[in-house]
């Protein structure tokens, strides 16, 4: 008797760079078994935090980004932000927590972003992460996004998103 496999492509990183991996499955999945989680523009999420400097130190020490900047005040303070600042890279992950847990929630992937960073985020401030749905194509979300500081109403990260729509089983 010939078993069916399905193969399910991914993207794992492995220590040369990205590499295509095919993972075979010995139940085939069908599609009938799946519905993409319901989206409409004009849907909204937020998600607020403070970083503290440990949360920083260990961006840092995970990432190898040890740039004085965000990690020596005597450093920081001779420059033009007057003291230390929260790697931009990590209030970005702000945005993928964000569409990750709740719009859309698991399973989404992010397909690309142009971000931008008109002003520092300093530790210790709250900052809060918003999403606005602004069009949906088939299953891509086009998603605008930012990131301002609750008290100041400044804001430290703005910009766009395009993740897929994740699928999840029928009820």
């Amino acid at each position: 008797m010939l078993k069916m496999f399905q193969v399910i492509p991914s993207l794992r990183l492995w220590r040369g760079g990205p590499q295509r991996r095919f993972c075979l499955s010995h139940a085939p999945l069908n599609r009938q078994h799946f519905e993409h989680v319901h989206m409409r523009v004009g849907d909204r999420a937020e998600l607020s935090r403070t970083f503290t400097q440990q949360d920083v130190a260990a961006f840092s020490e995970l990432t190898g980004d040890v740039n004085p900047l965000h990690l020596d005040e005597d450093f920081a303070k001779h420059t033009k932000f007057g003291k230390t600042i929260v790697h931009g890279v990590l209030i970005n992950g702000l945005i993928s927590a964000l569409l990750g847990t709740k719009m859309p929630g698991p399973g989404c992937v992010f397909l690309s972003q142009e971000i931008s960073f008109p002003a520092p985020l300093y530790i210790g401030e709250v900052v809060l992460a918003s999403a606005e749905v602004k069009k949906l194509k088939r299953f891509i979300a086009f998603i605008a996004v930012s990131c301002s500081v609750i008290e100041s109403k400044k804001t430290v990260m703005e910009g766009w998103v395009k993740v897929t729509v994740p699928e999840a089983p029928k009820s």
